[in-house]
């Protein structure tokens, strides 16, 4: 049995990822489509898929209530 803590999600910076880019999603998309599912080629298919990375990559913020 694995016993490794996963990588991911990785906590958010406070300043910008520049790591996250529109380069990165579209790479993803070449990925995807190399893989045989379908290109990437609206604008609202690429927010998707760089929101589902958004999503796999970072943590969401904790919210703290008084």
């Amino acid at each position: 049995m694995d016993t490794t803590a996963p990588a991911y999600p990785i906590r958010q910076p406070t300043d910008p990822d520049h790591r996250f880019t529109v380069g990165l999603a579209l790479d993803v998309a070449a990925v995807l489509a190399r893989h045989g599912y379908p290109p990437v080629v609206t604008g609202s298919d690429l927010l998707r898929l760089q929101t589902a990375l958004f999503t796999l990559i970072y943590q969401q913020p904790t919210v703290t209530r008084r």
